[in-house]
Parts: structure tokens; C-alpha cells; sequence
């Protein structure tokens, strides 16, 4: 990883495509829909490197001046993405829309509704060596209570940025004994270092509807589902509702904490290498037995996602589906299945600040290998 500014169209791209996150390439607060225009398009299999910006820094209540806001904290001009810059000043984002600035749609010729999208995070590259993690009145795991500052003020707008009362801790990333660590300061204390783990918090296909699709809540189109463990080395399945399967990703985390309880993640940008690979099918039932709906692996898990707007709703979408699997993909009973689950799986908490709530399940690929 490195610690240099890395503008668009600086250093090289690992993808055999490179998409820009500029002005007419980027939604900001919005998914892709049935009705969405593809940015680009790209063969099954092929591998494209996707530039993303963070929102923060970009906001209202941050002024909709990146390099105004970041001044602050002693953040050079040079060291102000151009690309933030470009969509801070140029798309439009009202009262309503989603945060999230997010690079696409991609379409993935040959892919069909019911098919998969089978998609490959090969690197993450960070693009800034600074970012935030924000807290909003209202939002978050403890609204009413966190950020201990004074309530939102009526006239609150990018212009009286000041109003809205949000709490922004800066962070910066540095070298640490060999390791590049966010580092959080204290008042008169050392600094608290904390490793990274970048991954993308948005990764969406386009859902099957005219109507806007919210960057918020996450769902059958995957989305904002803030699972820490789709960054490098993962592969994230996503059923294809339409056709092209227009995948887009955004939300990008240079570090994440299971349940993002503070509203968001270490927000930073980040330039994301995918392969893009349509399952077709017939053959989806190899790869994920009966499940068609978002799923997840590394070289150590398979991550099964359970997401509803009620917590414990999200807990037994988990391990419905995750019985489902084992039983589908892995031949198991279902009452092994849970057993199993029981035994040796452990459910962590993806997010619970996204409107709909994430519960995502670790099953070790280890305990399913022949053992001699």
C-alpha cells in the first residue's frame, strides 16, 4: 500500500480497463435501476480497475468544499483529489439523496437476468493517506446520544455548514513497524494506530425497477452491505436482475469495525482492481447450491448475509440462509446444518446504521477439506 496522493490517470492501473470516477461516470446518492445507462462495458471475465472518492469531506455540513474542509486539519491542495474536487462542485445532491458518491454502471456483456455476477476483488490501492470517520445527529447506533454536541440548528445548510453540529474525527495513515495503521490522536496521550483492511462498502448490481434505488439500505442487489471482509483477496456473488447486470462500487473503507456504530466507517477513497465474471444459471447452483442472493468469500470463509431492518430480523435471515448453503451447496441435513452452525460458525454484525441491518455468517472452508 502506498502513502502517496494518487490522482486519476496517475500510477497504473492493474485492470485491462480503467474507469474514472469523474463527473458523468459517478451517481451520488443513487444505484443503479432498470432503467440505468451503463458508463462502461465490458466482456465476462475481463478485469477493470475502478477509481472511487469518499463523500466526506464533500458534504453539506462539510461545506461541498474538499479542499476548504480538509484544510483544516493541514491537508494540502495538492494532496485534494481532483476528482472529489470535480464532483463536489459539479453534480448536484439535494435534500433526500443517499451520501454515497459511487463509480458506474458497469455492463457485463452476455449477462442476463437470473444469472450471476460473480464479482472478484483483486487489489485496493489507497488513494489518499488521510480520511474520516463521522458522526450525525439523528444517525448512527446511539441517535439522541452520539455526537455529544449541541442539536441540529434550524437554517443548517452548505453554507452555514456549522449548523448542523455533526462530529468529524480526522485520521491520518502512516508507516508503523512495518505496517501502513490509521492513527487516531489523543490529548495528551500517544496516538492509538490501528491496522487497515480496505475494502469497498458498496458493491451493487442494478435491482429490477424504475424507481430510485437509496444508496443507504443494502438488499437483494447488494449495495451498502459494509461486510469488512470483501476487500482484497474476496469474491462477492450478486444475483443479476437485469440485464448487463450494471455493477457499480463505492463507500470506500480504508477500515471498518464489525457494526460501524459511530454511522460510518474510516471513509477514504480508494482504486479497487475487479474481475467480473458472469455465472450463468445453470451453473449457479454449483457455486452457491439454492442461494440467489448476496454472498461472499476469502481464501478462509464463505460469508453468508442476512440483512432486514430489524436486528434480530438480520440474525435469522443469517441463519436461514446459511443452513440453506450447507444444505444446498454442501450437502448437509438441515438439522446437521444447524448443529454445525451452532458448533463451530461464528454471526458477526456487519452494520446496524445503514437502515436495513446486516448480520453476515463466517462457515471455515478448513472444516469442509478431507482430512488424511
Amino acid at each position: 500500500m502506498s502513502l502517496s496522493t494518487l490522482q486519476p490517470n496517475e500510477g497504473s492501473p492493474l485492470g485491462e480497463h480503467y474507469l474514472r470516477s469523474e463527473v458523468d461516470n459517478v451517481q451520488w446518492g443513487w444505484l443503479p435501476n432498470a432503467v440505468s445507462k451503463p458508463v462502461f462495458e465490458m466482456a465476462s471475465g475481463a478485469t477493470i480497475t475502478v477509481d472511487t472518492v469518499s463523500h466526506e469531506g464533500m458534504m453539506d455540513d462539510q461545506g461541498r468544499d474538499p479542499q476548504a474542509w480538509f484544510a483544516q486539519f493541514g491537508v494540502r491542495p495538492g494532496e485534494i483529489l481532483a476528482d472529489a474536487r470535480a464532483i463536489a462542485d459539479g453534480v448536484e445532491r439535494r435534500n433526500g439523496d443517499g451520501p454515497h458518491v459511487v463509480t458506474g454502471p458497469i455492463a457485463v456483456t452476455g449477462s442476463r437476468a437470473g444469472d450471476i455476477l460473480k464479482v472478484e476483488v483483486l487489489h485496493t490501492a489507497l488513494r489518499t493517506r488521510y480520511g474520516v470517520i463521522s458522526s450525525r445527529h439523528g444517525l448512527g447506533a446511539l441517535p439522541g446520544e452520539f455526537p455529544e454536541t449541541p442539536p441540529r440548528e434550524d437554517g443548517a445548510d452548505r453554507f452555514h455548514a456549522g449548523r448542523f453540529h455533526s462530529c468529524f474525527t480526522f485520521v491520518s495513515v502512516e508507516q508503523s513497524g512495518g505496517q501502513i495503521c490509521g492513527v487516531l490522536n489523543r490529548r495528551g496521550l500517544n496516538p492509538v494506530r490501528f491496522p487497515l483492511d480496505p475494502h469497498m462498502g458498496i458493491m451493487s448490481v442494478a435491482s429490477d425497477t424504475d424507481e430510485p434505488v437509496h444508496s443507504n439500505p443494502p438488499g437483494l442487489h447488494g449495495g451498502n452491505v459494509d461486510v469488512k471482509l470483501l476487500g482484497s483477496g474476496s469474491t462477492f456473488y450478486l444475483p443479476v436482475q437485469v440485464d448487463g447486470a450494471l455493477f457499480a462500487t463505492g463507500d470506500p473503507h480504508y477500515s471498518q469495525g464489525n457494526g460501524e456504530v459511530a454511522l460510518t466507517a474510516f471513509e477514504a477513497p480508494l482504486r479497487t482492481t475487479f474481475r467480473l465474471t458472469t455465472i450463468s444459471a445453470a451453473a449457479a447452483s454449483g457455486v452457491l447450491g439454492a442461494l440467489r442472493e448476496p454472498f461472499g468469500e476469502n481464501s478462509r470463509h464463505w460469508i453468508v448475509i442476512g440483512l432486514d431492518r430489524d436486528l434480530s430480523g438480520a440474525m435469522k435471515a443469517a441463519v436461514r440462509s446459511a443452513i440453506g448453503f450447507l444444505e444446498t451447496a454442501q450437502g448437509m441435513d438441515r438439522a446437521t446444518a444447524m448443529a454445525y452452525l451452532s458448533a463451530a460458525a461464528d454471526f458477526e454484525i456487519s452494520q446496524v446504521v445503514d437502515g436495513v441491518q446486516g448480520v453476515h455468517c463466517l462457515i471455515r472452508k478448513s472444516d469442509f477439506r478431507q482430512q488424511f
